[in-house]
């Protein structure tokens, strides 16, 4: 597929073609990754390029095995090079990645993402063929037992995480963002690097800015990598809290928000009405005209709690009854925690909130 290249005509700002075997950096931030990272590093490493590449791994702050891991890795491999995050966020270890990196093609990787065989050889004959700037392709999460595996079922249904293309699209596209991705370098440099005020969602910022510059960001969905979600649902919680609050951060400087972000804050605003109206009618508060209301409220909660509960039980799948419930579960968890944090990031922004389900 190609695309138009006039932007007056409203198409995209395309780049020239890369060297048949132009050379990959593979940037990738950790923090408290001891249980994940030789897998990832392993999978980075077994794929199969013509050309030369070189794996950079930013170290944060980690209170684990993570920097001793790494460094026997480098040890036994010359292709990786570590370099220090003292910040610890993703953004900023992924900028002091990205500037060590010395290939014209930067390829993002997570400690939680494996790769899939013959991803980097499609991915830059993508970018060669397109003249994308960045361009992703599906996230399939997996998991490892009951509670893991529901929640990377709820991952791979648009019941879960919505409408977003790099779930589960299935036609190559231009998109709003990418998942990871696979970049032009010098367009990194030309919009600015990831914004290190940014702590979540910075992939949602950094490609609104390469959009914003006129470049084409693409989804292929030939592209395919295995993301290994939280274990628990109290990581899940507190993930989708800090995404959420980063989201509604990013709403708020934009002054806007895409129509799909929406159902979850609002959700959150009708199950947190009905328990206030609960709460004001068990003190006697409440009555007439404000009971009728108060009814409206509960009707859409119990009906929110009704439809995650038949989703879960019925269209996530799973082997038993332990696991369609646990899938209705996740969802709850993972639509209210999203919901409750986008509003604290419309109404009073981000601040410093942090990710802290994998903060040991």
């Amino acid at each position: 597929m190609t695309y138009p290249s006039d932007p007056a005509a409203g198409g995209f700002r395309l780049f020239g073609p890369l060297p048949e075997a132009a050379g990959v950096s593979y940037v990738m931030p950790v923090l408290n990754e001891a249980g994940h990272l030789a897998n990832a590093v392993a999978a980075v490493l077994a794929q199969e390029y013509d050309g030369e590449a070189e794996l950079i791994v930013a170290l944060g702050a980690s209170t684990d095995d993570t920097d001793a891991i790494a460094a026997g890795l480098a040890a036994a491999d010359p292709r990786i090079r570590l370099v220090p995050n003292p910040a610890s966020d993703v953004s900023s270890g992924l900028n002091v990645a990205i500037r060590a990196s010395r290939f014209p093609v930067v390829i993002r990787v997570d400690a939680h993402s494996d790769l899939s065989p013959g991803y980097t050889q499609a991915a830059v004959a993508a970018l060669r063929r397109t003249g994308a700037a960045n361009l992703g392709g599906v996230m399939v999460a997996q998991g490892k037992g009951r509670v893991q595996e529901a929640i990377a079922r709820a991952y791979n249904s648009p019941f879960g995480l919505g409408g977003g293309v790099y779930h589960h699209g299935d036609q190559e596209a231009p998109a709003d963002s990418a998942y990871l991705g696979v970049f032009r370098r010098e367009v990194l440099f030309e919009v600015g690097l990831f914004d290190e005020t940014q702590r979540r969602g910075q992939d949602w910022e950094l490609n609104s800015r390469i959009r914003a510059a006129g470049y084409l960001v693409l989804f292929v969905p030939t592209l395919t990598i295995t993301y290994w979600p939280r274990a628990s649902l109290d990581g899940l919680r507190r993930q989708m809290y800090a995404t959420g609050v980063w989201r509604g951060h990013l709403a708020r400087r934009q002054g806007g928000s895409p129509l799909r972000y929406l159902p979850p804050p609002l959700v959150a605003l009708i199950v947190l009405g009905s328990a206030i109206c609960l709460l004001l009618q068990g003190l006697g508060l409440i009555k007439g005209v404000g009971g009728r209301v108060a009814g409206l409220f509960h009707l859409g909660a119990a009906g929110y709690l009704v439809g995650a509960g038949a989703v879960g039980m019925f269209r996530l799948g799973g082997r038993d009854r332990a696991d369609r419930l646990a899938n209705a579960a996740v969802l709850v968890v993972m639509h209210l925690s999203w919901g409750f944090g986008f509003l604290r990031g419309v109404i009073f922004g981000a601040e410093r909130t942090v990710d802290r389900s994998r903060v040991r």
